[in-house]
């Protein structure tokens, strides 16, 4: 292959080895050779369109692509770093190809649009391959709510139990958390559908092109309207990143709790087998780990996008080298949350749930306080007299190790004459739990009303 600089007619000296070492993209923008030679088809095939370049020439060149793209899907193509970049590399095969015809395939072109084309192009076809994942993931937790509606555990706020609550609405929690993510990655979607091509250096070019056909060619919905922003902006895949860590803290949080209620002092549930590790010292050891590497990944991503951030903070227009490395930490981000959603996923998927000791985690507390207090409000003492009431019951209790659902009548009698035997009804979790219909709430109707929203959501 040749190992000329394509831009090298201005230069007397060429750099060394080093130097080109460390100036060159290739080692990782390969991996944008399926999308650089998308985008080289269609703007060839434009530039025969307009007849900028004779038909003869142009389909040439069309062979020439074509060709290369059946090389690489074979994995017989081969780069260097003498031709720094992906997009060299191939134009440089190409010329050995079909010959000099294939220095007119970048007429009208610079390397400038050609790898913002690119990255686009890899964003826009990776984005939906995330959706469907966590798409995937919104159906077990459907199914899971679904099989778990009348499961209860205890609630918590600042990890102390709170009040009893349905293991369904837990689950659907991170339903709508998930669902957030697909809709934030739909309108990344948008600003990632915007063709730079045509664009050329920063300014454009003087040949009649026509960025609609190539848009069209590359199934783009618009093209963008400013030739500074087509090579300057990688809003698009700030975007990805940072929905793609939003996305990870979701899933750090949801590893979190089933790394607590794998524990012995949870013990709400046990994950497969497939999912977990052991200790080489100690045998009676079943981890969590898959959970834990989820978990801490979440910080690689966060980092990919503190990194893509820096680079562009105080980037003058238009184009710079900084931006060459605006794709490692996309790559890197892609590669992490895509086995991440599968792993979860399963992982969820096949998890042993522990209804009886979840059930049992809320008898043996006071998690039915509010009811206790709702009830007396009900009879007609203010709320904050019924707070304060409680409260002296609960310290009671803790002292006596008596639950509220086990005090005499005669003592809740001493409180208020209005108080009946009903209370006891009250005070049962699984009543607390299936009275809570507001909307929103973690009644048993209204989990099954927020279910069919779920689907819906799901199926569209």
């Amino acid at each position: 292959m040749s190992t000329k600089k394509l831009w090298g007619g201005r230069f007397a000296e060429s750099t060394e080895q080093w130097v080109d070492q460390f100036g060159a993209s290739i080692p990782f923008d390969q991996q944008l050779a399926k999308q650089d030679l998308e985008g080289s088809l269609a703007h060839v095939k434009m530039l025969k369109k307009t007849e900028i370049l004779p038909a003869a020439d142009a389909d040439a060149i069309v062979a020439g692509l074509e060709s290369l793209q059946k090389q690489l899907a074979a994995g017989e193509l081969e780069f260097t770093i003498q031709n720094e970049d992906i997009h060299m590399n191939l134009e440089a095969i190409l010329a050995e190809q079909i010959g000099p015809v294939a220095g007119k395939l970048h007429t009208a072109r610079s390397r400038n649009d050609q790898v913002a084309t690119d990255f686009h192009l890899y964003v826009k076809q990776q984005i939906p391959a995330v959706i469907e994942e966590l798409k995937a993931l919104q159906k077990v937790l459907i199914d899971m709510a679904e099989a778990n509606v009348e499961t209860i555990m205890p609630g918590y706020t600042h990890l102390q139990h709170a009040q009893p609550i349905s293991y369904a609405h837990y689950l659907l929690a991170y339903f709508d958390m998930f669902q957030r993510d697909i809709e934030r990655f739909e309108f990344n979607m948008k600003h990632t559908d915007i063709l730079p091509l045509g664009a050329a250096a920063l300014a454009g070019t003087t040949f009649p092109i026509d960025r609609e056909f190539s848009a069209q060619e590359l199934g783009f919905g618009d093209v963008y309207h400013n030739s500074l922003d087509a090579v300057s902006d990688r809003d698009f895949a700030l975007e990805f990143l940072s929905n793609a860590s939003i996305m990870m803290m979701h899933f750090s949080r949801f590893c979190e709790e089933i790394i607590l209620w794998c524990s012995y002092e949870f013990n709400y549930l046990e994950l497969s087998d497939q999912f977990s590790t052991g200790s080489s010292i100690m045998p009676q050891k079943k981890n969590a780990d898959m959970a834990e590497l989820i978990r801490g990944k979440s910080g690689r991503v966060y980092g990919d996008l503190m990194g893509l951030l820096t680079v562009m903070k105080s980037l003058p227009l238009a184009y710079n080298k900084d931006m060459q490395e605006d794709k490692e930490g996309v790559f890197d981000t892609v590669k992490t949350v895509m086995p991440s959603i599968k792993i979860f996923t399963q992982m969820l998927a096949t998890a042993t749930i522990k209804k009886e000791h979840m059930a049992q985690a809320t008898r043996n507390d006071f998690s039915n306080a509010t009811e206790l207090a709702d009830y007396l409000a009900s009879k007609g003492i203010p709320f904050r007299e019924a707070h304060a009431i409680v409260g002296k019951l609960v310290l009671k209790g803790l002292e006596t190790e008596t639950n509220l659902q086990d005090i005499p009548l005669a003592e809740y009698k001493q409180i208020s004459p209005l108080i009946e035997e009903g209370v006891y009804h009250d005070l049962q979790s699984e009543v607390a739990v299936e009275r809570r219909n507001s909307l929103g709430g973690t009644g048993f109707k209204q989990i099954k009303q927020n279910i069919d929203r779920a689907k819906q959501l799901w199926q569209a």
